[in-house]
């Protein structure tokens, strides 16, 4: 199978490709490093590599030709960049997606894997978050890449172009960002314990968030590039756990201490509390989760080595 991954040399993507080229599949990547939460990027030699903005569409569509299945991770991924910059957040989410499936539709590509966000169930719904729910877009991030979802939507129904969307809740692993003010909070909690320093606690702590392994992400992709389930095409999956832990139960598991923190101000438009039901993603696409949040804080695989 040919295929390409965008945003490929970073956290989730870098695993995707690493695990199609596991599976003997051909991998093309188009990142531009443009992510600047990375402390650096990720590449497989047996991969292809593109450094154009997944926007250009003129330079990157010929890529497109012969390709089975897209997996689209290219993106503006943290909430609060997209706070300060909307522009910049339609521009690398809308404005990338539309140029991907447009390319993908052009090239004659059969389907395309599109990575969106559990952040567009907001405030409004109550936990489990179920994909039958309204969304609630809080903030840029959530409003464009929900944006992105309608287009893959459409693609498929007006075009026929097979795509498959995925909200994420809350991804950690090997190789997850570590670094800056935005970091994902289970990197920049372990970072900030090795350095010594106190774990900063954004709020009262007691926010809650279902965090999910990246293979376990990865394994949802691969679930959908092969399902034969036409159910599946069009629609929205939750890919999370189906539990949650608050910042706090964080501080505990990860410092093994109550008080070693510090906190910082509430941010604006974030969500309270998430919990995935994943009920349709296990039903459709026969994927369930396998990794235990503690237990994989708890084993040696569950450090910061790989992100340093």
């Amino acid at each position: 199978m040919k295929t390409i991954v965008t945003g490929g040399a970073g956290f989730i993507g870098s695993h995707i490709v690493d695990r199609l080229i596991d599976c003997g599949h051909e991998v093309f990547v188009i990142d531009d490093e443009s992510a600047d939460t990375h402390e650096k990027f990720y590449y497989n030699q047996k991969a292809e590599y593109s450094f154009y903005s997944v926007q250009d569409h003129y330079n990157i569509r010929h890529h497109f030709e012969d390709v089975d299945v897209v997996f689209h991770l290219a993106a503006e991924s943290r909430i609060q960049p997209c706070v300060h910059n909307p522009v910049m957040a339609n521009l690398a989410n809308v404005v990338g997606t539309c140029s991907v499936l447009q390319a993908a539709k052009e090239a004659g590509v059969k389907r395309v894997v599109y990575s969106s966000t559990s952040a567009a169930y907001g405030v409004l719904n109550q936990i489990p978050l179920k994909e039958s729910m309204p969304n609630d877009c809080l903030n840029p991030y959530s409003v464009s890449k929900v944006a992105g979802e309608e287009l893959c939507k459409m693609f498929y129904k007006l075009y026929g172009l097979e795509t498959i969307i995925f909200r994420y809740f809350n991804v950690y692993g090997e190789r997850q960002p570590t670094k800056g003010q935005y970091a994902p909070v289970i990197g920049l909690f372990q970072r900030q314990l090795e350095e010594g320093l106190p774990l900063t606690v954004v709020g009262d702590g007691l926010q809650s968030r279902d965090f999910t392994n990246v293979s376990d992400v990865v394994e949802a992709n691969l679930k959908a590039a092969f399902t034969t389930n036409n159910k599946a095409f069009g629609q929205v999956f939750n890919i999370g756990t189906g539990e949650n832990y608050t910042i706090m139960d964080l501080v505990r598991i990860i410092s093994g201490q109550e008080d070693f923190f510090v906190n910082l101000p509430e941010r604006i438009g974030e969500a309270r509390h998430s919990k995935a039901d994943n009920s349709k993603a296990k039903e459709i696409l026969g994927w369930e989760p396998k990794v235990n949040l503690e237990e994989w804080l708890n084993e040696p695989a569950g450090t910061i080595s790989d992100a340093s």
